[in-house]
């Protein structure tokens, strides 16, 4: 706690507790501001926890698919039937406000509906492992996109939370408590003043009276 370096004057005091109902304001709104932020990162905390476990027991599981299907299928065979895929998918970005953080929205748009396109090869000379593989992983893409989002999410809302902290605690423990000393020290500056210039008065009048008897 330091005293701001002014003038110790009416207008001065006048600004400062301006300037402090201003910054008690501010810490209200943005302890506010950091208290939400917290229940929403919360939020998307535990949901990406579940994604995360999701998306990691689907690529194990396509994992030992494809495993046993490397093992029956022949290397040539196993490529050329993932060489041409027939599905398509088109990733579109967008973005969505929370607590002044712009975080990023993923919507995916599929070139067909038809689940069948998922296989991009004939079904006589693959492993039925093959197509639990492709199954698999076509069962967890969304969710890995909602990850990929719920991440970033998290990611953008952690530095948010930590600005906001840093500004709540310098006007919590800097800011407002250098204007309430120098406000306090303004206020018994101008009160000794008043108090000297009353003094001062007082005499004044005792010499004006006594120069006035002696006169009469």
């Amino acid at each position: 706690m330091a005293r701001l370096n002014v003038n110790p004057t009416r207008m001065e005091l006048t600004k400062l507790k301006k300037k402090l109902v201003s910054a008690r304001r501010g810490h209200k709104l943005l302890k506010d501001k950091r208290d939400e932020l917290m229940r929403q990162f919360m939020i998307m905390i535990r949901e990406n926890r579940q994604l995360r476990s999701e998306v990691e027991a689907g690529i194990s599981e396509a994992n030992r698919y494809m495993a046993v299907a490397g093992s029956v299928m022949q290397r040539e065979v196993l490529e050329t039937a993932l060489m041409l895929p027939k599905q398509e998918v088109e990733l579109d970005v967008g973005q969505k406000n929370v607590m002044s953080v712009e975080i990023p929205v993923f919507n995916t748009k599929y070139r067909t509906s038809d689940s069948s396109d998922i296989y991009s090869y004939g079904m006589a000379f693959t492993s039925i492992d093959l197509d639990g593989a492709v199954s698999a992983l076509s069962d967890i893409f969304p969710k890995m996109i909602r990850l990929a989002e719920v991440e970033k999410a998290c990611q953008l809302m952690a530095d948010e939370i930590e600005k906001t902290r840093r500004r709540v605690n310098a006007l919590e423990h800097i800011m407002i408590p250098d204007y309430e000393e120098t406000i306090k020290f303004i206020t018994m500056k101008l009160s000794e003043n008043e108090r000297s210039t009353t003094t001062s008065l007082m005499k004044v009048k005792d010499m004006v009276l006594k120069e006035s008897h002696k006169y009469h």
